[in-house]
């Protein structure tokens, strides 16, 4: 039986924007269970995490089936928490999943094809002890399956009670107006793309959001702090428990931290500093300072860095002065 009760003044603070032309509102920050809550972490930890945003207002967790590690693991941490402390607050979370990437041996264990999203689907409510979730992405286009095949794919998860909205994750600006076109055809619209976006990486500028505002699609970014590389973690050094630690320098997206990055967020801080926030929340400000961008999807692994992300929210506002000297740094 669980001890946990929320705070009351929960929803007191946070802000909730529409995603898109639907009904459905997202936290203006989101929390991701992509590292931190694999089977190599403190179950205590993870739970104390999603204790403390839940309390500040985040509503939405996002998943995947190969998050951990192992693969598989975070949404099987995730679900002993949910079943002990979440089950009876189900109504008030949005709770995200993906499939797209590998995860069993042989040809139908990753891409989009119609089998491996159902099966991954199935495998990660079963994982997760949930009846559904209420939304399931796309995580990655497949050069191989046709659109039509994957988004109905996505269509069938929705109508079969496994998901109440469907998604895609990383699609380019021409994928994304394809799928959204046939998911309208199908009854099931597109409600969000996750794109990976933040001061180094920009890509979703070069089309993607005009398409998303044509489209009447929400935007919720990951890697908002480029895997903690836009925060003040790394500007004394390598701390030994960082990621860039663990993992040798060798970070997904082929993220490094360079001395050339280092020595550009050193000076980006300082802009930061002026504004009052930390590194951090001026580059949570600077991703949601679209229209488009719904939420911007954090990772964690300790409390403070969930309060430092939420705490964001206190100061949005970027001025014209401000966003000059940012690009000017970044163009250095």
């Amino acid at each position: 039986m669980t001890t946990y009760l929320p705070t009351d003044n929960r929803y007191d603070t946070m802000r909730y924007n529409r995603c898109g032309q639907s009904g459905l509102l997202l936290p203006t920050v989101s929390l991701g269970l992509w590292y931190n809550f694999g089977g190599v972490d403190s179950l205590e930890n993870c739970r104390a995490m999603l204790h403390r945003a839940f309390d500040l207002g985040i509503t939405h967790f996002d998943l995947a089936n190969n998050y951990g590690p192992p693969p598989g693991s975070a949404e099987e941490t995730f679900g002993q928490i949910f079943k002990q402390d979440f089950a009876s607050y189900r109504d008030e979370l949005i709770i995200s999943n993906k499939a797209g990437y590998y995860m069993w041996p042989g040809p139908y264990g990753e891409w989009g094809s119609r089998k491996y999203l159902i099966a991954s689907c199935d495998q990660s409510l079963k994982r997760m002890g949930l009846d559904y979730v209420d939304i399931f992405y796309s995580h990655r286009p497949d050069p191989n399956t046709p659109l039509e095949e994957t988004m109905g794919a996505l269509d069938y998860i929705v109508r079969s009670g496994r998901a109440l909205y469907v998604g895609i994750s990383t699609y380019n600006p021409e994928q994304t107006r394809q799928a959204a076109k046939i998911l309208r055809n199908l009854g099931t619209p597109c409600l969000i793309h996750q794109p990976r976006y933040n001061m180094f990486d920009r890509w979703i500028e070069d089309g993607l959001l005009e398409v998303l505002a044509e489209e009447g699609i929400g935007c919720i970014c990951f890697s908002p702090l480029d895997q903690g590389i836009l925060t003040n973690k790394y500007l004394g050094g390598t701390p030994d428990d960082s990621r860039a630690a663990k993992l040798k320098n060798q970070f997904h997206w082929g993220d490094k931290v360079t001395q050339d990055r280092i020595a550009k967020v050193k000076k980006l801080n300082e802009i930061a500093k002026a504004r009052g926030q930390t590194m951090a929340q001026m580059a949570i400000a600077w991703v949601l300072r679209h229209p488009q961008m719904t939420s911007a999807l954090i990772g964690a692994s300790r409390i403070s860095q969930i309060e430092d992300g939420v705490a964001a929210l206190n100061n949005l506002e970027l001025t014209n002065e401000e966003l000059q000297a940012i690009e000017k740094i970044l163009a250095e």
